[in-house]
């Protein structure tokens, strides 16, 4: 497994493991299930890890944390994100979470991008993982509390970084361009663009990725399969874009893509990974998986062979931007 650096020398690797299936994204995961997964991505060589308080209210800290905690500290970089404070939630043992995680609602989320709250949700996310320190801090979504979270948020998360709490800094977002806006305004280390720059959705390439590579800021891709669309070798006519019905230019599009790939001897997926991390501001792209089967088909993907042609035909055909 391949590493890449921050312009301050934290070192991660090519393949990050998102961690909100282990927060019983959308139904589930079993403990067998987590044990496994994480295993899997040790075994192959994955020293990154991302959670949140967000996966599962607490859920996805607390099991990737349990499972680290057998491995040496200093071996893996472990993200997790603040802004989204976990407060009681009185009566919601009775009810599930209304934002997409399989679990008792007990807490509910609080938006908060104030240094109080940052500092508080820093403690927490340290008591849920049990470990000594977590190694990147995110923002998480602040596109409705921008002003806040690029100013005091931010100075939050700098400060932390000074006194050597926390080894890098900066959001993860569904939106490119307030990534690149955050980068004009902070000295931050990463930025997490989610779905903005895949093989279907470059527009990461407008303004945040040429920002990034000018300012020394690593870019970690997530959503690189757009939820699903290019998670396949062929699109299917029922597969989400973005988490709603794939529009029909866009499948058809995929399955132009998807046509180029199998006339040069590879899938859509491997495909999908290997586009995105050509970028020189690519620093690691991370695949949420359930399971050890997941985990090393996204590890296979990852490591076959593109042929260079595969790139020119879809640039030609203007299907790919050059990068």
């Amino acid at each position: 497994m391949q590493t890449r650096s921050t312009h301050r020398g934290l070192e991660l690797t090519e393949i990050g493991l998102g961690a909100a299936q282990l927060g019983n994204l959308y139904r589930e995961t079993t403990d067998a299930e987590v044990e496994e997964g994480v295993a899997a991505a040790w075994d192959a060589g994955v020293r990154y890890f991302d959670t949140a308080p967000h996966y599962g209210l607490g859920l996805s800290e607390r099991r990737l944390g349990e499972q680290l905690r057998t491995h040496p500290r200093d071996e893996y970089v472990i993200s997790s994100k603040v802004g989204k404070l976990l407060v009681p939630n009185p009566g919601g043992e009775d009810r599930m979470d209304d934002e997409g995680f399989a679990v008792p609602a007990v807490t509910k989320r609080q938006w908060d991008f104030s240094r109080d709250g940052i500092l508080r949700s820093v403690e927490a996310s340290l008591a849920r993982t049990g470990l000594d320190r977590i190694d990147v801090l995110y923002m998480h979504d602040p596109d409705d509390h921008f002003e806040q979270a690029s100013t005091e948020g931010i100075g939050a998360l700098i400060e932390l970084r000074e006194q050597g709490v926390v080894k890098a800094v900066g959001a993860g977002m569904n939106h490119a361009a307030p990534l690149a806006e955050l980068i004009r305004r902070a000295d931050v280390d990463l930025v997490m663009c989610a779905g903005r720059f895949t093989l279907i959705d470059d527009s990461a390439l407008a303004d945040l990725m040429p920002l990034a590579l000018e300012r020394n800021v690593g870019v970690v891709v997530a959503g690189v399969y757009n939820s699903g669309l290019l998670g396949r070798d062929r699109p299917s006519p029922d597969a989400t874009f973005d988490y709603e019905p794939v529009p029909p230019a866009i499948l058809e599009r995929a399955n132009q893509v998807a046509d180029a790939c199998e006339a040069h001897g590879v899938t859509l997926p491997e495909a999908a990974i290997a586009y995105v991390l050509r970028h020189p501001a690519v620093v690691s792209v991370v695949v949420g998986a359930r399971g050890g089967d997941q985990v090393r088909s996204n590890i296979e993907r990852y490591a076959a062979t593109m042929p260079d042609g595969l790139w020119s035909d879809l640039e030609v055909a203007g299907l790919v931007a050059a990068l």
